[in-house]
């Protein structure tokens, strides 16, 4: 019964991820507004309503990748090192990921990464969309920081803002490669970024958010 199971859910593991390339192939090669969810799933060789049983919108057939990366900023607080605050935890965690050229930071100019990022950020309903995911993250953060005795307010406001420069300094990362300057080159300037960025957080929530005894 337990094998049954496992096979099962291999298949079902194997046509999400079959759906999932199938509409970004479609979305890079035609543009996001010009592929249905019909196109999709003829492509795929599904129907529509079993499309719809794994991804509730056209826009999460991209976006759901993100879904992945949810609770990285709630781990990292939660997990972090004795004597490290929370802006501490994620602004050494982002320079590390900026080291590997991780593409969740942008600084990553493999082809298919920019393409991939390049069609998020044109598209309006993709990153009208991101905000449910990005509400979940706050979320999940906010709660790691209330578990830390943070009042609820506070919580929530900081995770926003810690979430915030994630986003925002994985943009400016994306702009800079997509313009032609290769991720390497790029990287001292991210760094930099990433330093001020995260020393205009530390400045103010590292005196209302507790050090990891």
């Amino acid at each position: 019964m337990e094998n049954t199971t496992g096979l099962r859910e291999n298949k079902k593991l194997r046509t999400r991820h079959r759906l999932a390339a199938t509409a970004l192939e479609l979305f890079l090669e035609r543009g996001f507004d010009a592929v249905s969810v019909a196109d999709v799933a003829a492509a795929a060789e599904v129907s529509k309503p079993t499309l719809f049983r794994y991804f509730p919108s056209k826009e999460d057939l991209i976006l759901d990748r993100f879904a992945d990366h949810q609770d990285e900023a709630a781990r990292v607080v939660r997990d972090r090192e004795g004597g490290q605050t929370p802006v501490g935890a994620l602004h050494a965690h982002f320079l590390a990921a900026l080291a590997e050229r991780n593409p969740i930071t942008g600084l990553c100019d493999h082809p298919n990464v920019l393409a991939f990022q390049g069609l998020l950020y044109s598209t309006a309903s993709l990153e009208s969309r991101m905000a449910h995911y990005t509400t979940r993250e706050v979320e999940l953060l906010a709660e790691v920081l209330e578990a830390e005795s943070v009042a609820p307010l506070a919580a929530r406001l900081a995770a926003t803002h810690l979430v915030a420069v994630r986003q925002g300094l994985g943009r400016a990362n994306w702009t800079r490669v997509a313009s032609g300057v290769s991720a390497d080159d790029a990287h001292a300037a991210a760094v930099n970024e990433a330093d001020q960025a995260f020393g205009m957080l530390a400045e103010g929530l590292d005196t209302t958010l507790s050090r990891r005894s």
